[in-house]
């Protein structure tokens, strides 16, 4: 994965990822909790009653925030944007998972400083 100092949202190869951004969406306590939680989910989100396969329902996120669905959802589609998370469908249900890649390669970057 190449990193890049640009705008994310100018197509590329899709096998980019923007360094600053990520810096950005991570300046948000609530957004790195959220990304701590997904780490391991069964342990923050025991009442999920479907697999974890398919990541975290977007409903037990915001359960777990205690903040309004809109806001939540607002700050999973910053993670989103920046591919820090990936969205499932599920019937009516959406679910998040963590992109493991991303997140590798973020952390190698910055251990290249």
């Amino acid at each position: 994965m190449r990193l890049r100092r640009t705008n994310p949202f100018v197509s590329g190869t899709g096998n980019e990822m923007d360094i600053d951004t990520i810096h950005k969406a991570l300046a948000n306590p609530l957004r790195r909790e959220i990304l701590e939680w997904r780490k391991e989910p069964e342990q923050h989100f025991p009442d999920q009653e479907l697999p974890w396969l398919h990541g975290v329902c977007a409903g037990q996120i915001d359960g777990r925030c205690g903040m309004s669905q809109s806001t939540v959802s607002a700050h999973l589609a910053t993670l989103h944007k920046v591919g820090l998370i990936s969205t499932k469908r599920v019937r009516q249900w959406v679910f998040f998972k963590r992109d493991e890649a991303v997140i590798q390669a973020f952390g190698d970057s910055i251990g290249n400083l």
